[in-house]
């Protein structure tokens, strides 16, 4: 079960560039129910997630290069790109910041995950998030993809 919710940026962070960052490949074989295909830097998954917002459920199964590749050509609509900077927020969260790249740029989305649905509905974010958009489909990635 993942849980979490996900925000638009007003300003990023400063000194973004001392953060962990991966690189991020990751394209929709069905969009409902979800199955997903990401590169992340060197490790590659098939992603399975259930409907919903706040809480979804989700399943990864391992993937190698050669499967990656293979699926790519076979998504429906766009590849999302993009940069993922893993900020340390407190003792019991990191923000996932994605920068998106290519024609989703300057789109930027912070999510943040939690252990229960209570954690996640008493999170005060941090100053330099924006809009609070968990229940709006348009900014799910499977979504994303699927933009003109």
């Amino acid at each position: 079960m993942e849980i979490e919710r996900k925000y638009l940026i007003k300003t990023l962070p400063e000194q973004l560039e001392t953060y962990p960052c991966q690189h991020i490949e990751q394209g929709y074989l069905n969009t409902d129910p979800v199955v997903r295909i990401r590169r992340s830097d060197d490790s590659y998954t098939l992603t399975y997630k259930g409907s919903g917002f706040l809480v979804r459920e989700e399943y990864n199964l391992p993937l190698n290069e050669e499967a990656f590749s293979h699926l790519k050509e076979k998504i429906d609509g766009r590849l999302i790109q993009k940069r993922r900077y893993l900020i340390p927020y407190d003792d019991s969260h990191t923000i996932e910041l994605d920068v998106f790249e290519g024609d989703l740029a300057p789109l930027q989305l912070a999510e943040v995950e939690f252990a229960t649905e209570d954690e996640a509905n008493a999170f005060v974010p941090p100053a330099w998030f924006g809009e609070d958009v968990t229940f709006s489909a348009a900014y799910h990635n499977s979504s994303l993809s699927r933009l003109p």
